[in-house]
């Protein structure tokens, strides 16, 4: 899966940039089994939770990226009804959505329960104001919130599948490479850094947690970035 998700990334690259250069022969050319990468993807039988999340995720994200588009729309809805119904049954009943709960403040330090798979929850991940991410063991994007996109200026559909040393330089990733390894290892990992930007340095906290399969097996690692408040002065 993380080959094929892989390609279509760097199709789509190719294409862009082929836009960029105004040379239509090669946007027609990439393009001519565009449909047929996807229909690759989405046919493609997953062997395992995390495929199965990228596979959906994969179909969200050309639901969004499609949405003025009603046919596109249309069909890529039965796609991920099939997909659902592939792995996880078909009640024969028609699915109720239920109404969205209230949204609750975000307690201090908090971090979601990785066990059993609820990381996949993306509903959940995608409340949080934090900068949050899921990696594979090869140190692979698997899941971007809305919020680590827009400081990355990615969409999701970019990032899932690729390196993170792509977004983050092969600099910062090698001083963070040992924490990576540590949390796939099976440890929390939580270290503070700088950041610098046009607006000034800021001091960010990262909190690495190790994913795992229902057997135990460290598959991945939830990684959250937020803004260390600075502890107010005391006047006396």
């Amino acid at each position: 899966m993380l080959e094929l998700l892989q390609a279509f990334s760097s199709r789509c690259s190719q294409i862009d940039a082929a836009i960029r250069a105004g040379d239509d022969h090669q946007v027609s050319t990439l393009d001519s089994d565009f449909e047929a990468l996807i229909g690759a993807i989405v046919t493609y039988h997953a062997s395992n939770i995390v495929e199965i999340h990228m596979q959906l995720q994969f179909v969200v994200c050309l639901l969004e990226q499609n949405a003025d588009d009603c046919a596109s729309v249309m069909g890529y809805a039965a796609t991920l009804s099939n997909l659902l119904d592939r792995y996880f049954g078909n009640s024969g009943k028609p699915r109720q959505i239920p109404a969205p709960a209230e949204r609750l403040p975000k307690p201090d330090g908090y971090v979601p329960n990785m066990d059993n798979g609820n990381f996949l929850n993306s509903a959940i991940l995608e409340t949080l104001p934090d900068r949050v991410a899921v990696l594979t063991r090869d140190y692979r994007y698997l899941y971007s919130n809305p919020t680590n996109c827009t400081y990355l200026g990615r969409k999701p559909i970019d990032m899932i599948g690729r390196h993170v040393a792509e977004f983050i330089g092969n600099e910062r990733f090698e001083k963070t490479k040992a924490h990576f390894d540590a949390c796939f290892a099976g440890e929390r990992v939580e270290y503070n850094y700088e950041r610098t930007s046009g607006e000034g340095a800021k001091l960010m906290r990262c909190r690495m947690s190790p994913l795992r399969d229902n057997g135990g097996r460290v598959i991945g690692a939830l990684i959250m970035m937020e803004n260390v408040k600075a502890p107010e002065t005391v006047r006396v």
